[in-house]
């Protein structure tokens, strides 16, 4: 124990722990660090070897007994219906089933969708209906064989501080340099601040910077195994880690179907992994995306103002060397193409993750730090109740380059750095000047690559610079780029080579510093490459024409999609009459159905007239297809389901002026022989029915 651990100890009493308690234990378990450090701040809160000693064999105990794997689930269940009920350490999540009218728990590893649940536990905690909590669960068996549950929620005690007092973390903070706050801050996250450099240490602290300023927007790529999303899947109670594929404007932002705010209105920070992979089919979401970006608000049938934090993380395979170098491509090279420009430009920051050091052990610390959970408390109460950036906007002298998205995006880019290191406090000249250098630098990174892609000079002025104490101008430049002149300089599109010539790049950029301009024989490669026609992509795709065909028996590669798929574009609702929607296999062929044309990415409602007769089950009929309703739901899908013994034709329509008739309807693929054959389940290798298909404007 060092002197600053004392100091720590005596400033923060029960608030700290020694953070090679929880690397020890943290291997072979897929459990939160706030909750792992939950459980250590019960057991090991002293500085006693023997009583930490037996602190974490009482943890481990915990561990065992009352944290499940997902393949214990069946023995978990057994243990509560044997004794009766049991405490488990585990996420978990309500939902409500509109049909029965009643919310149902879930735990992650428990492996039951119909756990009984009590309104005291959900009413006040709305994380709990969206995205779900870590927290302490004691289950009971229900005995009464009539009930339609086994299982009841006993009692709840989420894994967070109960009561934080933000007073008493300011004047804690008051004992401390910033320096010693840095090294606290990151030794409460695991690192050891003496083994990164200063620049290091800047890079992860601006990383937490999500977490404490509300509706701030940034971006970092870089290598793999960096711990880019850590702080979003373990560090905080108040954010939650998605991947890529989740990202719908109904999960995210509302859902109009069930009238319904998503994510952003329930967490303080949502974080996008995998940035690169998001597929967005509907335009919709990007430009929600854009209008919450700029101003936390958007409107989607409801006006809706949320102050959640977008955080998107991802890979970069590519030399930044050559990157940065190039003429053809940029740093927002693995951004899907759905991210335009007006998307980038509300990045307030770009963290250059190819600076980060990889995960190791070499890395951690031994010391002292705060319980990830009241850290985590501190950020969420700035987070919620201070505002710094009128402070900021006094103090603050940016250069005549810096423009409206370019000075909002530095100011909040400050002001988290002071929530952070200095939360009650106020920075001196040189910290401040330090804050504002790095917030300028993440800002013109961003604006340098936009500058690339732009093909006039929109964003040519990336001279970004802000004002020293004494009336000094000072531009700041990235270290990656600085001498690139692709990057500095990038080449203008122009109608013929012989134009390119004539661009002033001095002129066009606008700024009144010396700039070395570039070398001829440079323009002429930079004219070379950007007057070479590119491909026609933008050109529009020929519109579907009229089909007639016939399906033969034991015909392989038809599928619904492969069918529709051309002429679901701009479709919103599809009417489907089929008498044969009835029975299992019949209903998993309307689900394939549905699966399909949610592919088009602009469905808003799907209506399904069948009919049955005296041998369909028809209790088993309703509880699949008001299974699948909800499903829809929460695709922002509607499902109407009616019913006409009467019906006999077979027949699609959608609201684009298509109609679809299969002589079969849906059910037109041959059973297979064996469910363990080929075309069992893709069913572009199944063998079909003969049917006729036609496809026609009504």
């Amino acid at each position: 124990m060092n002197e600053l651990d004392r100091k720590l100890i005596d400033a923060f009493d029960g608030k700290v722990l020694r953070k090679d308690l929880l690397h020890r234990i943290k291997k072979g378990t897929n459990v939160p660090t706030f909750v792992l450090e939950f459980l250590l701040a019960r057991f090991c809160a002293s500085d006693d070897q023997a009583e930490m000693d037996s602190g974490m064999e009482a943890v481990i105990a915990s561990l065992q007994d009352n944290y499940v794997k997902p393949d214990e689930a069946n023995a978990a269940q057994s243990k509560v219906a044997t004794k009766g009920k049991h405490r488990f350490i585990d996420k978990i999540h309500v939902r409500y089933v509109e049909k029965e009218k009643r919310h149902w728990a879930s735990l992650e590893n428990f492996n039951s969708q119909r756990i009984a649940i009590g309104e005291k536990f959900y009413r006040d905690n709305d994380r709990l209906l969206e995205g779900g909590i870590w927290a302490e669960v004691t289950l009971a068996h229900n005995p009464i064989e009539e009930d339609d549950y086994a299982f009841h929620v006993e009692d709840m005690r989420p894994i967070q501080i109960s009561r934080f007092d933000f007073e008493r973390y300011c004047e804690g903070r008051k004992q401390f340099t910033r320096d010693e706050w840095v090294t606290i801050i990151l030794r409460t996250v695991g690192l050891e601040p003496d083994k990164l450099s200063k620049r290091v240490q800047m890079h992860f602290i601006a990383r937490l910077a999500a977490l404490v300023e509300p509706n701030y927007n940034y971006i970092e790529l870089g290598p793999r195994g960096t711990g880019k999303s850590y702080f979003f899947s373990e560090f905080s109670p108040y954010a939650t880690l998605i991947s890529g594929g989740q990202a719908t404007k109904s999960t995210l932002f509302y859902n109009n179907a069930r009238r319904k705010v998503g994510l952003v209105g329930f967490w303080d920070t949502v974080a996008f992994d995998e940035v690169g992979g998001i597929k967005v089919k509907d335009p919709d979401t990007i430009q929600i995306m854009k209008d919450f970006m700029a101003n936390g608000r958007f409107s989607r049938g409801a006006e809706v103002i949320a102050d959640a934090s977008l955080s998107f993380v991802g890979n970069f395979d590519l030399s930044i060397s050559q990157v940065v170098n190039s003429v053809k491509h940029d740093l927002f090279q693995p951004l899907p193409a759905e991210f335009d420009l007006a998307v980038m430009d509300r990045f307030a920051a770009y963290i250059p993750g190819w600076e980060m050091p990889k995960n190791s052990s070499a890395f951690l610390t031994n010391n002292y730090g705060f319980i990830t959970d009241y850290l985590a408390e501190a950020f969420h109460h700035q987070f919620k109740h201070t505002n710094r950036y009128e402070e900021v906007t006094k103090r603050i002298r940016l250069g005549k380059s810096v423009e409206g998205r370019d000075e909002k995006g530095i100011k909040k880019t400050v002001c988290a750095f002071l929530k952070i290191l200095h939360p009650s406090g106020t920075a001196t000249d040189e910290e401040f000047e330090e804050y504002v250098a790095y917030a300028v630098e993440c800002r013109r990174r961003v604006k340098e690559q936009m500058n690339k892609r732009k093909p006039d000079d929109e964003f040519a002025q990336i001279n970004l610079s802000y004002q020293r104490t004494d009336g000094t101008e000072v531009v700041v430049f990235c270290p990656e780029s600085k001498d690139a002149s692709a990057t500095q300089q990038p080449a203008r599109t122009s109608l013929s080579p012989s134009e390119a010539g004539a661009l002033d790049l001095g002129e066009s950029h606008g700024t009144a510093l010396d700039v070395t301009l570039t070398k001829p024989a440079e323009l002429a490669e930079f004219a070379a490459v950007v007057t070479t026609p590119a491909p026609a992509q933008a050109a529009l795709e020929p519109a579907p024409a009229e089909q007639h065909f016939t399906i033969l028996y034991g015909d392989t590669g038809h599928t619904y999609e492969s069918i529709m798929g051309p002429y679901l574009q701009g479709a919103k609702t599809v009417q489907v009459e089929d008498p044969y929607i009835r029975l299992p296999h019949q209903i998993q062929n309307f689900v394939r159905f549905c699966e399909a044309v949610l592919k088009a990415g602009t469905l808003r409602k799907i209506s399904l007239m069948t009919s049955f007769d005296d041998t369909t089950p028809l209790a088993d009929m309703n509880d699949k297809l008001d299974q699948l309703r909800q499903s829809l739901l929460e695709q922002d899908v509607e499902l109407e389901i009616n019913v006409n013994p009467n019906l006999h034709d077979r027949e699609i329509r959608l609201d684009n002026g298509w109609v679809i008739k299969i002589g079969r309807g849906l059910d037109f693929y041959q059973r297979p022989s064996s469910w363990f054959e080929i075309g069992a389940m893709d069913m572009s290798l199944r063998r079909c029915l003969e049917t006729k298909v036609d496809i026609f404007r009504a």
